[in-house]
C-alpha cells in the first residue's frame, strides 16, 4: 500500500498555496497518498477534526516551513499552531522518530524550522534552480528509496573459514598428503581419484588432477575446500607472482602446461602456487601416470608470493 503523507502548511498567499498544490499533485502522481486541505477538507467540515484524523492516519508529515509557518507554529497560532500541538505530542513520545519532514520554502530568516522541529534534517526548496534535486531528495525520503541504500549484511567470512578449517580433510592414505607449506611432490594421479593434499588446517588444499597429455594436466576446483583455480601465463617462477588475484579463476578446470604455474585459492582465502615440473602419461610411452610439481602456500593470507622464495623446498615421492 502506498504511504500516506499529510501536508502541513500556512496559507501565506495565493502564490504559496499554488506552490504547495503543485508539490502535492506531483507527489501524488509519484505514488504517495497525499492528504491536502484543498482536496480533503469540504465545506462545513470541522477543521480540527480534519487535522486530527489526517495527522494520525499519516505515515509521514511534510511541514512546509515558510517564514509565516515558523512564526505561527512558535506562537501556537491558528491551524498551524493546532497541528503543531498534535505533532509535538507524537514527537515527545519518540524523540528518534522521522515522522515529520521539514521542507524549507519562502524563509529568509535564520530560523528555518519552528522550535518543535529544531535540529531535524530538512529539505530546502529555497533555490529554484535546484528544485528537481530537492524534489527527488524529498520523494526518495517519503518512499524510503534512498540514493545510497544500506547494503545487506553478508555472512561472516571467518565463520565459514572456521567451519572448513575445523574439518579434517584427511585423504584415504597418508601417501597422498604433504602438510608442509612448501615442497616438491611426485604423485601418480591415476591413484586416489587424482586427489593430492597439501598444507593443513586453514592452509589445506585438496588438489584434483586428471589426465590430459604429457605436455599438460587438468586441475579442477571441484574439491570442497577449493574456491578457484587459475593458470599463470606471464610468470616462470613462483616467487615472481606479486598478485595471484589477477589470474582468471572463473572456470571449473584449468590445464597448466609443463613448466607452467597454477594458482589455487581455498575457501579460507589463502593462495597456493603449483608449478608443474614433469608429467608422465601411460598412453604416450610412459609406464605410469605421474605428475611432479613444486608448491608454495602463502601463509600470511596475501596473494603476493615475491617474498616466499623457493629455497629449502622439501621433496616428497609417493609410492606407485
Amino acid at each position: 500500500m502506498e504511504p500516506t503523507v499529510f501536508i502541513s502548511y500556512s496559507h501565506d498567499d495565493e502564490s504559496h498555496k499554488d506552490w504547495v498544490l503543485q508539490l502535492a499533485t506531483r507527489l501524488r502522481s509519484n505514488g504517495l497518498n497525499v492528504l491536502l486541505d484543498r482536496w480533503n477538507l469540504k465545506l462545513g467540515q470541522d477543521l480540527a477534526s480534519f487535522m486530527e484524523r489526517g495527522l494520525s492516519a499519516s505515515n509521514r508529515i511534510v511541514s512546509i516551513c515558510s517564514e509565516s509557518y515558523v512564526q505561527k507554529a512558535n506562537d501556537g497560532y491558528g491551524g498551524v499552531g493546532y497541528e503543531k500541538q498534535i505533532m509535538t505530542a507524537e514527537l515527545m513520545s519518540d524523540l528518534n522518530t522521522n515522522w515529520v519532514v521539514p521542507v524549507i520554502r519562502n524563509n529568509s530568516t535564520a530560523k528555518k524550522a519552528p522550535i518543535f522541529l529544531a535540529g531535524r534534517l530538512y529539505v530546502s526548496f529555497e533555490n529554484e534552480s535546484l528544485y528537481e534535486n530537492s524534489y527527488e531528495e524529498l520523494l526518495r525520503e517519503l518512499l524510503d528509496e534512498p540514493v545510497l541504500p544500506i547494503p545487506l549484511i553478508g555472512e561472516n567470512p571467518f565463520k565459514t573459514a572456521k567451519y572448513f578449517a575445523e574439518q579434517k580433510f584427511i585423504p584415504a592414505s597418508e601417501k597422498y598428503v604433504s602438510p608442509a607449506v612448501k615442497g616438491t611432490v611426485t604423485f601418480d594421479y591415476s591413484n586416489n581419484n587424482g586427489h593430492y593434499f597439501i598444507g593443513q588446517g586453514q592452509l589445506a588444499f585438496e588438489l584434483d588432477f586428471s589426465k590430459s597429455s604429457d605436455r599438460c594436466i587438468q586441475l579442477y576446483n571441484d574439491p570442497q575446500n577449493i574456491r578457484t583455480v587459475a593458470v599463470v601465463k606471464d610468470r616462470h617462477s613462483i616467487s615472481d607472482i606479486d598478485d595471484a588475484r589477477v589470474y582468471d579463476g572463473s572456470s571449473r578446470v584449468r590445464r597448466p602446461n609443463l613448466n607452467q604455474i597454477a594458482v589455487v585459492q581455498n575457501v579460507n582465502g589463502f593462495f597456493a602456487a603449483i608449478k608443474i615440473i614433469d608429467i608422465k602419461d601411460d598412453t604416450r610411452g610412459s609406464e605410469s601416470d605421474e605428475v611432479s610439481f613444486e608448491y608454495v602456500i602463502q601463509t600470511n593470507g596475501s596473494p603476493d608470493f615475491t617474498s616466499t622464495g623457493q629455497d629449502c623446498i622439501q621433496g616428497v615421492q609417493t609410492d606407485k
